[in-house]
């Protein structure tokens, strides 16, 4: 009878969880390896984003020389006018505009994606609705009463939040009230773009990083196998 209270109690706990739990996140599919998406990920960034936010541990340089693209074509069609190759990805807002307009500076996006992961910012940008009641006339699901306001909404179109209820709580839906210019599939693919993009500026090394672990597991394995002898070499006349 105690266990099957206990087990009761344990699933009574585990479905509070789940209702309480604002936002399921959506998964975004990275690929770093993908040159191409990651190009349209810069560009997306500095026609949408970079307004407001810098990306200052990236060089164009070094997004040239990782993505295998000509420096001349990322100066033409990612860079700003006016922007050197040797450029850090800054902002062009400064601190003093930034803070009257929004109230607060917006942060730098270097390290974004390693603090807040990849699907919590697939998730975000596709999940802002209309909230007559918020300064920019906009709230998001994931983080509630953002500062910033949606810079996709021409391109995603606007939608509403309604609450509906199950029998393991309650939890919100967003509907699309007005399409914008891309269709759902193509503004899925527009936000993973971006997205991709960013888990990149987070750690331009990680496919390296990732490929050199290989071996040197297959090292330790080695020195571990060697080690193991010289031990055995070395004790024996005391064993």
């Amino acid at each position: 009878m105690k266990n099957l209270i206990a087990l009761l109690l344990l699933l009574t706990l585990s479905f509070g969880v789940v209702a309480s739990e604002p936002v399921e996140l959506q998964e975004a599919d990275i690929d770093l390896s993908d040159n191409a998406s990651l190009q349209r990920g810069a560009q997306h960034f500095v026609t949408y984003c970079l307004g407001c936010h810098s990306a200052k541990h990236m060089r164009y340089l070094r997004f040239a020389l990782d993505t295998g693209v000509d420096q001349q074509k990322v100066l033409k069609d990612i860079a700003p006018e006016g922007a050197s190759i040797y450029d850090q990805i800054h902002s062009a807002m400064n601190k003093h505009d930034a803070e009257k307009w929004f109230g607060v500076q917006p942060p730098d996006l270097s390290l974004i994606a390693r603090s807040r992961g990849a699907d919590w910012l697939y998730s975000y940008l596709k999940s802002y609705y209309v909230d007559p009641a918020r300064p920019f006339g906009v709230n998001n699901l994931v983080f509630e009463d953002t500062a910033m306001p949606n810079p996709l909404w021409q391109l995603q179109g606007e939608q509403h939040a309604e609450s509906r209820r199950t029998i393991y709580g309650e939890y919100t839906k967003l509907i699309l009230d007005e399409p914008g210019k891309l269709s759902e599939r193509e503004f899925d693919r527009f936000v993973n773009d971006l997205v991709n993009f960013l888990v990149y500026v987070g750690e331009p090394v990680q496919l390296e990083r990732e490929r050199m672990g290989k071996y040197v597991i297959f090292f330790l394995l080695v020195f571990s196998v060697i080690a193991y002898l010289l031990k055995k070499e070395y004790w024996k006349d005391v064993d």
